[in-house]
């Protein structure tokens, strides 16, 4: 897959940049669009993200494409939501699938949380949101068969908090000071606590991270058969390449 990275001035108003995107969006050389955040405070990361097409969404952040979830439409599902889901499919607890199984989210944002729940709920597993406001959280992880989390509060979930046996998915990334003064990056997860009782743990680097690449992959080439299935559904198999349908 060839990567091709476009830098755009800090100052860039946001009309250009809408027509920036809009060229991407009819460029049949371009399979997919990723954006690297933070945004200059003038942008509206939402109204820029909206301007991308569905079908190039390869990160799964367009409203659409969140939407689609609701419906077990995955193939362009947010990245990081689809690798955490994938990363409890490959332990024991789901060797004949997720149907039945206790899982916890903690966090309910919209691209990674909120996602991560209905993937789930699709998948057939018996899901609990938690966030800011629950009370009492260790009641519901210790009931939980897999524990997601994603928060980015750095050690939110200690050993003590899980049921024997359990996953734990931490997609939280935080940088702490340590107490000789170095940085470095931990999980939402107390990983060595956690280690004692969990049964499966992802560490933090290392963990959901790079499945998330590999997800952010297989999107690509979803994106690009859906694409190609559209185009030749719109101008025939054997029309000139052009992808300007996608204004449609």
């Amino acid at each position: 897959i060839e990567f091709e990275e476009l830098i755009l001035p800090e100052d860039i108003k946001k009309e250009d940049f809408v027509k920036t995107l809009e060229k991407i969006n009819t460029d049949p050389r371009i399979t997919g669009v990723i954006m690297q955040r933070p945004f200059p405070p003038h942008v509206c990361v939402e109204e820029i993200q909206q301007t991308i097409h569905p079908l190039k969404d390869v990160e799964g952040m367009h409203p659409a494409s969140i939407g689609s979830v609701l419906y077990n439409e995955t193939d362009l599902a947010p990245c990081t939501a689809k690798a955490a889901v994938a990363c409890l499919k490959s332990t024991a607890l789901a060797r004949t699938g997720l149907k039945g199984l206790e899982c916890v989210v903690v966090g309910h944002s919209e691209i990674v949380g909120k996602p991560i729940s209905f993937i789930l709920m699709g998948e057939g597993a018996t899901v609990t949101t938690c966030h800011h406001m629950t009370r009492e959280l260790h009641i519901h992880t210790r009931k939980a068969d897999a524990v997601f989390v994603a928060v980015g509060k750095p050690n939110l979930i200690t050993g003590d908090m899980l049921k024997p046996g359990a996953a734990v998915i931490d997609v939280g990334i935080n940088s702490v000071t340590l107490q000789d003064g170095t940085n470095t990056i931990v999980g939402d997860a107390d990983f060595d606590s956690c280690l004692e009782t969990a049964g499966w743990i992802t560490p933090v680097p290392g963990g959901v991270g790079p499945v998330t690449t590999a997800i952010l992959m297989q999107n690509t080439v979803l994106a690009g058969k859906a694409q190609r299935k559209r185009y030749e559904a719109s101008f025939g198999p054997s029309h000139t390449a052009t992808n300007l349908y996608l204004q449609t």
